[in-house]
């Protein structure tokens, strides 16, 4: 079997740009072992070679798979293990897709060779890029015992079906689900599918490839002291900087290119930036704009500033409709990042492009992410129990219509929880209106923010917990959508406590019980 030998970069730093050769001799070669981890020539695997991976992996239980676990915690529970396992332990272990794997799966092909871009754990982000980097580093990791044989370079998955070969979908609407009062800002938003040819089934999810917010690009440009219009890499500049770089926290290659072209005590806090460390403690205001002021000083090429930053990562989204209840059409569920760094205003780029900046009948690429063990029981009558607070609802939505429109005779409760029922109940019309129905047979509510003490839906679980046990001992599926650092888990320990006290089990059994309900893909999570 054959390893796919990356294209070879081209000279990143110009003749023109003010280095002596000895200098941009350094710098190319610098950001061609760099910057090759993100050759796009190199894609993900295909689902064949994906599950083969899979079959390869060795059966040592990943103890480690829990996005809700540190990652010293997890590396120590994979030490001594073989590489791909160790890389296993550095992922973010959310399994969303959006490398186009699954994290056991991504682990793999970079250990044997099949994958050479190591950046590709967005969850992780700069924590996951550095241990992924440290590891591959190790003597004998360049050098896999078995390597998997890579996809050619010129052959892209289908149109529409993985990040990189996008397809377009026409924007159609956005309604804002919050009331007047809310602290947050959701939207429900809508595209048309009808001349991309893509469908899905519940449970996927659906890539976004945003463009960023262009007043961020054009203070990046003025701060960087060069042309909008400069061509790079075919593009003019503030093209480039809109569609193709990440301009959030900034990477280490920034710093590391910063400490060349700078002296003095700069050099020193930027290479001591490059290497994890926080000099200034000031780490959490270095986006690349930041850091741009920061080091004013900086005299830097756009050609080799741009190729110093990460590329601009698809989004993925939780899907909240059903192609079998709207054929041709998509809906998200979408919180708008918003929020504050000391005076500066930070906006997460897919929010707020679906929130503000694509107008309906705009063409914006797009493509599926099919589900890694997160969808509707293969037995319509099978109950099905959903806890959803916030935008975890928008899977659980999807199931329910589509329920509903396959006239499926299972028994489906619905756990959903915010801040104001007043202001943030999402759906309330129409989950209300498949209650009266009978498509929901229960929905119970959790309010965080109204008179009272705070209540979350793990605190509703507990307290139906009895019927909560029946319908799990009738063979009910139980689903959980939200954040993985604290809330899915919260909602796990009460599924634990709940098995505990009315199945009469100790807190080892509780435990083993649920571990039960996972291995037979009754307990799935959607988390991020």
């Amino acid at each position: 079997m054959t390893v796919q030998t990356p294209t070879p970069l081209a000279q990143i730093v110009p003749e023109s740009a003010p280095f002596s050769e000895e200098q941009r001799s350094w710098l190319n070669g610098f950001f061609a072992g760099l910057l090759s981890l993100d050759n796009a020539g190199v894609t993900a695997l295909s689902p064949a070679q994906n599950a083969a991976m899979m079959e390869q992996a060795e059966d040592d239980g990943a103890p480690w798979h829990d996005p809700s676990m540190p990652m010293t915690e997890r590396l120590q529970l994979a030490e001594g293990k073989p590489l791909p396992r160790r890389l296993y332990a550095a992922m973010a272990q959310q399994d969303c897709g959006q490398c186009g794997y699954v994290c056991e799966t991504y682990s793999a092909a970079i250990a044997s060779g099949a994958e050479g871009r190591l950046n590709l754990c967005a969850p992780g982000g700069k924590e996951t890029l550095r241990q992924v980097k440290a590891l591959m580093e190790e003597p004998g990791a360049s050098a896999p015992a078995a390597p998997i044989e890579a996809a050619p370079a010129a052959e892209l998955g289908p149109k529409g079906r993985c990040r990189e070969n996008p397809a377009l979908a026409t924007f159609l609407s956005r309604r804002k689900l919050n009331g007047a009062g809310s602290e947050k800002e959701t939207w429900h938003v809508e595209f048309d599918l009808s001349e991309s040819g893509l469908d899905y089934v519940v449970g996927d999810a659906f890539g976004i490839v945003a463009r960023n917010d262009p007043r961020l690009v054009d203070a990046v440009i003025a701060l960087l002291g060069a042309r909008p219009d400069a061509e790079i890499g075919g593009k003019p500049l503030r093209d480039r900087l809109m569609e193709d770089c990440a301009l959030g926290p900034a990477p280490d290659a920034l710093f590391q290119l910063i400490s060349y072209v700078t002296g003095g005590e700069a050099r020193a806090k930027a290479r001591r930036l490059a290497a994890g460390e926080d000099p200034d403690g000031d780490i959490d205001r270095l986006d690349v704009l930041g850091t741009l002021h920061k080091f004013s000083q900086a005299r830097l090429s756009a050609e080799a500033f741009v190729e110093a930053l990460d590329p601009l990562q698809p989004r993925l989204y939780s899907i909240s409709s059903s192609h079998n209840a709207t054929p041709g059409r998509i809906t998200l569920t979408v919180d708008t990042v918003r929020y504050k760094i000391g005076t500066r205003p930070r906006w997460g780029v897919a929010s707020t492009f679906l929130a503000e900046r694509v107008e309906p009948g705009d063409k914006v690429p797009v493509y599926v992410q099919r589900a890694h063990g997160f969808g509707l029981p293969a037995d319509p009558a099978t109950p099905i129990i959903m806890c959803g607070p916030g935008t975890g609802v928008a899977p659980f939505r999807a199931f329910l219509h589509d329920r509903q429109a396959t006239k499926a005779p299972g028994r489906n409760w619905l756990f959903f929880g915010h801040q104001r029922r007043a202001c943030d109940f999402f759906y309330e019309d129409e989950l209300q209106a498949m209650k009266e129905a009978g498509i929901l047979t229960n929905l119970t509510l959790a309010w965080s923010r109204d008179a009272g003490e705070k209540v979350y839906v793990q605190d509703r679980m507990r307290e139906r917990g009895g019927e909560v046990w029946a319908w799990l001992e009738q063979g009910a599926h139980f689903y959980v959508c939200g954040d993985a650092k604290r809330m899915a888990k919260d909602v796990e320990r009460a599924l634990v406590d709940v098995v505990a006290e009315h199945g009469g089990r100790s807190s080892e059994e509780a435990i083993a019980y649920v571990a039960s309900l996972r291995k037979a893909g009754r307990y799935q999570a959607d988390v991020y």
